[in-house]
């Protein structure tokens, strides 16, 4: 099938900044959808012109409703790299092609002298800035999309709040354009208001009291807590059984602090979670500690399981953590994709003898785990084992 439909990244120098082929398209087009911006650089092209509907997904119905005229859709850069490309591809596929242009990340790479391999290329473009945090570390380097003027004081306050004020960050601002600007400073003292369209290049480097987590095994004292959480030892544990891949979906039932489903989220990119909590009070430190520690994305439901386990995605990995019942297993069981995990906590014997009763039924893995720290005994160190938790994990065929 001939494409009716064409995705075309542009730059800042407008047309004279495309290929041959993708000059030609725009010139050629009977229609033209794109921003106010992405108008003004293609002025030339003498198509009909459309302004992005508002919300954006209405833009899937304006298309549907230009089928079979020659449409042109412009983007900033790479279609398919934090752009609109990706969802018009996955609605119109075959019918629909894409013209990349070298984008933000390309172009503040090769000004910084970075190769694209070692750096996380990131936006906060319409999304809260601490999630970039799972990607915090002595040494690291970003490529940030900005959202606004404020973007560069916000970066540089979440760096001094982690303990990294002495990282370097530079403000590319209309890269490839006559407006092309750079700005540079140290996180400590930033100040700067950036224009609009900027890409932040930032290096991350640690101060004296820098606070040094890892994507999992995050220290308890990292989430706040009512005393209630899966600890560390068994939280590596129970990732471990649950697998964390990337844009795979969990459901943590019995959310409580929300310790195992921000690990899962951290873990891998794109990873997603539900967390399904009765307790208010829980709900809402869950909703603080996703935010401190970088996946605001957290979903939190209300309620408890089965009831509040109706109508959600179904997912790929289950945990339920608190409150096993046969009712929950059942729920959860059956919504687990193929190839889904389940892992089950359990400390209460009321619990286990749950547990037990249904990995009779159902097999999978059992297994206990027992931790003891060291801690004062009067003027000497001994060993205080914390309760043991049994631990049930199984895949689902």
């Amino acid at each position: 099938m001939t494409p009716w439909l064409h995705v075309v990244g542009l730059g800042e120098e407008g047309l004279a900044g495309l290929s041959p082929a993708a000059r030609a398209l725009v010139l050629g087009a009977e229609v033209l959808v794109g921003g106010a911006r992405h108008h003004r650089l293609t002025e030339a092209a003498p198509g009909e012109r459309i302004a992005w509907p508002s919300p954006w997904d209405a833009l899937e119905g304006t298309l549907w409703g230009l089928r079979g005229r020659r449409v042109v859709v412009l983007v900033t850069g790479d279609p398919l790299w934090f752009s609109g490309g990706e969802r018009i591809v996955a609605a119109f596929g075959g019918e629909v092609a894409v013209h990349p242009h070298p984008g933000a990340f390309q172009l503040a790479a090769a000004r910084m002298g970075w190769p694209m391999d070692g750096v996380e290329c990131l936006t906060v473009h319409g999304r809260p800035v601490e999630q970039v945090l799972p990607h915090l570390a002595p040494g690291a380097r970003w490529l940030v999309l900005a959202h606004g003027p404020e973007t560069g004081r916000d970066i540089a306050q979440l760096l001094v709040s982690q303990g990294y004020e002495p990282s370097r960050i530079a403000a590319l601002s209309h890269m490839g354009g006559p407006e092309e600007a750079r700005v540079e400073g140290r996180a400590g003292a930033w100040d700067a208001e950036v224009p609009l369209l900027t890409t932040l290049a930032v290096e991350c480097v640690a101060g004296p009291g820098a606070r040094v987590l890892g994507r999992m095994g995050l220290p308890d004292d990292a989430f706040g807590s009512d005393g209630t959480m899966t600890k560390r030892e068994v939280r590596s544990v129970t990732l471990a059984r649950l697998v964390p891949l990337p844009g795979q979906l969990l459901w943590d039932v019995g959310l409580g602090s929300g310790s195992v489903a921000i690990e899962w989220m951290r873990a891998a990119k794109g990873a997603q979670a539900i967390g399904v909590e009765p307790r208010p009070d829980r709900r809402a430190l869950a909703a603080a500690n996703a935010l401190s520690l970088g996946v605001p994305g957290l979903e939190i439901v209300a309620g408890e399981a089965p009831e509040a386990l109706a109508g959600l995605p179904a997912p790929d990995a289950v945990f339920l953590g608190g409150g096993l019942t046969e009712a929950a297993f059942a729920a959860a069981w059956e919504a687990l994709r193929p190839l889904g995990r389940l892992v089950a906590n359990a400390v209460t014997l009321e619990a286990q003898a749950v547990m037990l009763a249904l990995h009779r039924r159902h097999g999978g893995e059992l297994v206990r785990i027992a931790v003891s720290r060291a801690e004062p005994v009067g003027r000497l160190t001994g060993w205080r084992p914390a309760m043991e938790v049994m631990q049930w994990s199984l895949l689902k065929p």
